[in-house]
């Protein structure tokens, strides 16, 4: 079932910094510092709704998931290139026992390590392995703007290798489930980036008008700027931009074609004629950082989300206080639904307070004497009364992703 309550063609954008402590996303507090946001309950509801939804589509898709530190020795940034190239977007290092580790600026190293650590044959490929992780941007702080520029990152990252015939065919999926997971969350790109070196750049000798020809094989039939400049320093990237209520454009999803860091981690596999290959590694993210992801959430909802994400699913409405054991009753089977009690102040007062939440049940005595419920939507509609059974029902596939 494919539920979505009704919205207006044209709708206002919000700033995610103002709104989101409104809605008790998230917060600051000088003594964490900037760039470091915590989350509230219900913001935490939000983002981990957002995180399992993405887990639950790499699943899907193929991907196996792994986990790896947010800290390695400097060598490891140094064989990658990033220490090079990326030096001034990372903290310094740490002399930890003789050893000098730093925080990781990126999980494509961790993941070049866990493919290498045994061998492979062409039968395992495309071998696709996906993680949410910790990441660190040593961003100065008069760039640091709510959730959209922060210096912990929770990266939804994922790594594919695979034969040089399979990369045009695991990019373009790659790009597909980026649009699919647009569609579920109701944001629409900015605008599709090809980014490609640029004049004076710090990149990496290698294979680039390969990767920009696949890249564009990609793009076929989407409308898209090339952009000279913007490319990662070990490959082009098609970056999928979104704008925020100010009209500033950021980069949120990734699809990148990299055949440095094979190259420099050394990484094979054993090909169908028993010889040894090297692999290409495509380099993809759905949401890319879940805060900039919420920040962009907030922006385009305001506190309405998508029901799947919203942190107050289902309110229950008591008229007055002889219905409260029956919601108490209706609350206690809702399972996995995000329901809560709503009793106190006048009922109108209490409808308007829970605008935001997708569905609303108010409860009189007609409700309790049938053992029913009646619901109001978000977007205005109400249904019919139902048994409470089939009201659950309903709401449970109402808000799946």
């Amino acid at each position: 079932m494919v539920f979505r309550l009704a919205v207006p063609e044209e709708s206002t954008m919000h700033d995610h910094r103002k709104l989101g402590r409104e809605l008790g996303l998230f917060g600051t507090d000088p003594l964490i510092g900037a760039g470091l946001p915590y989350w509230l309950p219900d913001g935490a509801i939000v983002r981990h709704s957002l995180e399992e939804y993405v887990r639950g589509l790499e699943r899907r898709s193929g991907y196996r998931h792994v986990h790896s530190p947010v800290l390695a020795k400097r060598e490891l940034y140094e064989i990658s290139g990033h220490w090079a190239h990326y030096r001034d977007d990372m903290y310094p290092p740490m002399d930890v026992g003789g050893e000098q580790l730093v925080l990781r600026p990126s999980l494509c190293p961790h993941h070049a390590l866990i493919y290498r650590s045994r061998g492979r044959s062409h039968r395992e490929l495309p071998l696709r392995i996906a993680e949410l992780g910790g990441m660190y941007r040593s961003e100065l702080s008069g760039v640091l703007g709510g959730l959209s520029r922060v210096r912990a990152i929770q990266l939804n990252d994922a790594h594919i290798f695979c034969t040089l015939d399979q990369v045009e065919a695991e990019a373009s999926a790659a790009l597909a489930m980026i649009r699919q997971a647009y569609d579920a969350l109701d944001i629409r790109p900015a605008r599709y980036r090809l980014s490609l070196p640029g004049a004076g750049g710090k990149y990496v000798a290698g294979d680039w008008d390969r990767s920009v020809e696949i890249l564009r094989s990609v793009l076929d039939g989407l409308p898209y700027d090339a952009v000279e400049g913007e490319a990662a320093f070990y490959g082009p990237k098609i970056d999928v931009q979104i704008a925020d209520s100010a009209g500033r454009e950021s980069t949120l999803s990734t699809v990148q074609v990299d055949f440095h860091q094979p190259e420099q981690f050394g990484l094979e596999y054993v090909g169908a004629d028993a010889a040894k290959h090297r692999p290409v590694m495509v380099h993809r993210s759905i949401i890319g950082s879940v805060e900039r992801a919420v920040a962009q959430l907030v922006e385009v909802h305001g506190g309405a989300f998508p029901a799947w994400l919203a942190p107050v699913q289902l309110r229950l409405l008591p008229v007055s206080a002889a219905e409260v054991p029956y919601a108490r009753e209706v609350l206690d089977r809702c399972g996995n639904l995000r329901a809560e009690i709503a009793a106190e102040g006048s009922l109108g007062a209490r409808i308007r307070d829970g605008r935001w939440a997708p569905f609303q049940a108010v409860i009189g005595s007609r409700e309790v004497a049938a053992g029913q419920l009646s619901l109001r939507l978000r977007d205005g509609r109400r249904l019919d009364l139902q048994p409470v059974a089939d009201a659950l029902a309903w709401l449970n596939r109402a808000v799946e992703p």
